[in-house]
C-alpha cells in the first residue's frame, strides 16, 4: 500500500490522492512516468517526484523511520504490508494511571513468538529497548493513546522513532467501535474462558 500511497507528499491530501489515483497513476512509478497530472502544476510535480525518490530510497534501504516522519500516525498503517515481517505487536499493564504508577507487563510478539516481561522478574526497559531496536514498525490496541505516551513518558528512549500502527482506530473507521474484547467477539474471536474474564484494571 505505500507505494499506491501520495499523501505523505506536500499539500497532497486524501481527496488529491483520490484524484491521483483516478487518473490512473496508482504507484510510485506510475507517477514518475506521467508528463503531466491534472491539478499539479509541472513545478510542483517535479518536487514531488523528488520527494517520492526520497521515500524510495528510504523504503528499499528498509529506514522505517523516514516515513514516521513523512507519514500522519492515522495514515501509518500503509507501511504495514511492506514491513509485516518485521513488525512487533506491544501491550502493557499498569498498576493504575496516575503519576506515581508503573509498568507492571509488557507483552511481545513478533508474529512468532511471545516474550513477556514482568515487573520483579525479568522486566528491564534497557532489554526491552535492545529488542524494539530490532523492528520496523510498532501494533498496538488503542497504544497511541496509552501503551506508548505511558513508556514514553516514565522511560524516554525506550521506544524508538519507528512508525506506529494502532489498530483501533483502523477498527473504527471500518465500523467496529468498543473494547478489544468487544470487537473480537464481533468478529467471532474466541479467547479462553479464564482470559474472558479479565478486563484491562482488573487486578493480578
Amino acid at each position: 500500500m505505500i507505494r499506491n500511497s501520495f499523501i505523505f507528499l506536500d499539500r497532497v491530501g486524501k481527496r488529491k490522492e483520490q484524484q491521483i489515483w483516478e487518473q490512473g497513476i496508482h504507484t510510485w512509478q506510475d507517477f514518475l512516468d506521467s508528463p503531466n497530472i491534472v491539478g499539479i502544476s509541472s513545478r510542483s510535480k517535479a518536487y514531488h517526484c523528488r520527494q517520492i525518490n526520497q521515500a524510495s530510497h528510504a523504503l528499499y534501504s528498509l529506514d522505517s523511520s523516514f516515513f514516521s516522519k513523512a507519514l500522519s500516525l492515522s495514515e501509518q498503517w500503509r507501511l504495514y504490508r511492506f514491513f509485516r515481517e518485521e513488525a512487533i505487536f506491544l501491550d502493557i499493564e499498569t498498576s493504575g494511571v496516575e503519576k506515581w504508577d508503573d509498568v507492571t507487563v509488557v507483552g511481545l510478539f513478533d508474529g512468532t513468538d511471545t516474550k513477556i516481561m514482568i515487573r520483579g522478574i525479568n522486566l528491564d526497559f534497557h532489554a526491552l529497548s535492545r529488542e524494539l531496536a530490532n523492528y520496523k514498525i510498532i501494533v498496538t490496541f488503542n497504544g497511541s493513546s496509552f501503551d506508548i505516551p505511558f513508556i514514553r513518558k516514565r522511560y524516554p528512549g525506550v521506544i524508538p522513532d519507528i512508525p506506529h500502527v494502532d489498530v483501533r482506530h483502523l477498527c473504527e473507521r471500518a465500523g467496529l467501535t468498543g473494547g478489544l474484547k468487544e470487537i473480537e467477539k464481533t468478529l467471532g474471536i474466541k479467547r479462553s474462558r479464564i482470559i474472558e474474564r479479565f478486563y484491562g484494571g482488573d487486578p493480578y
